[in-house]
């Protein structure tokens, strides 16, 4: 690559780093990248750390040693997602949003990509601390959001069937009972889908009682995996217990009245402590 400008060298850096998160890039990279002495790169990475962190886009994490170099950690702070949820819970809130039996239409706010970017941000941020090999989720509605969530952390997606398909090969099926209607229904995951042991973040789009989730939970005993997170977009309150005990919700569904066509949304326990500071002030 031809010697850039510092202020050409800064806009490429960030990007080059901003659409590799989680992936640890030496030093020895960005100086051959850009004909540069590794006390000049040092200098541009110390420049985006500033910024990455004042903005709260994120960390660069700098790893020193031979084998070093410079790790960006995505991140939005809990007081813009806060905002950008509280917002959101206006458009959950809207009556022609309720369906026959209870149900709220959110397919036209889970086809935005701007929300499901958003969205996939704080489960990364939520979960960036994890070890974690992978995300999964049920098909289909979580599907975007748990890819919106990899790309952030930098891995791959695996997808648990209702059915088994032939292209998936031999796979793993299980029984379990929705929680909302207490029918028997089935899962099942390619067994070359992952990896046994393997460190698992579950995603969902919404939990009434979390029985598919449990439901997931179960499969991945079969995989000798183990579930390092589980995050829910929406939560029903309405339910006295839940079968998922250790969760994140974004946001909750406080009541449903298909008569009165009154939904009642608030930000989810992701929040909680955010909350409570504000209602104290």
């Amino acid at each position: 690559m031809k010697k850039l400008k510092r202020s050409a060298r800064l806009v490429e850096m960030t990007q080059y780093l901003l659409i590799r998160p989680h992936t640890l890039i030496p030093l020895t990279t960005f100086a051959d990248r850009y004909n540069s002495a590794k006390s000049s790169i040092s200098e541009d990475l110390a420049i985006i750390k500033e910024v990455f962190e004042e903005e709260g886009l994120g960390e660069l994490q700098t790893l020193a040693g031979a084998a070093g170099g410079v790790k960006f950690i995505p991140k939005v702070s809990k007081s813009h997602s806060l905002q950008f949820i509280t917002q959101l819970c206006r458009q959950l809130e809207q009556p022609e949003r309720i369906l026959p039996g209870g149900y709220l239409y959110m397919s036209d706010i889970m086809g935005q990509p701007m929300i499901l970017n958003e969205v996939g941000k704080m489960f990364a941020s939520a979960f960036s601390g994890n070890d974690i090999d992978v995300v999964m989720t049920v098909e289909t509605k979580g599907i975007p959001l748990a890819y919106a969530t990899a790309t952030y952390l930098n891995l791959p997606v695996v997808i648990v069937r209702r059915d088994n398909k032939v292209t998936e090969g031999s796979a793993v099926s299980i029984n379990y009972v929705s929680g909302s209607n207490k029918r028997i229904q089935t899962m099942s995951l390619s067994r070359r889908a992952l990896k046994e042991e393997a460190k698992v973040l579950i995603i969902d789009d919404f939990m009434r009682v979390g029985g598919t989730i449990h439901g997931m939970m179960d499969l991945l005993q079969e995989f000798k995996a183990t579930v390092k997170g589980v995050g829910v977009f929406v939560e029903s309150g309405e339910v006295e217990e839940h079968l998922v005990e250790d969760y994140v919700s974004l946001a909750k569904l406080s009541a449903v009245d298909p008569k009165t066509r009154q939904i009642t949304a608030e930000p989810g326990n992701y929040f909680q402590e955010e909350v409570s500071n504000l209602i104290e002030e």
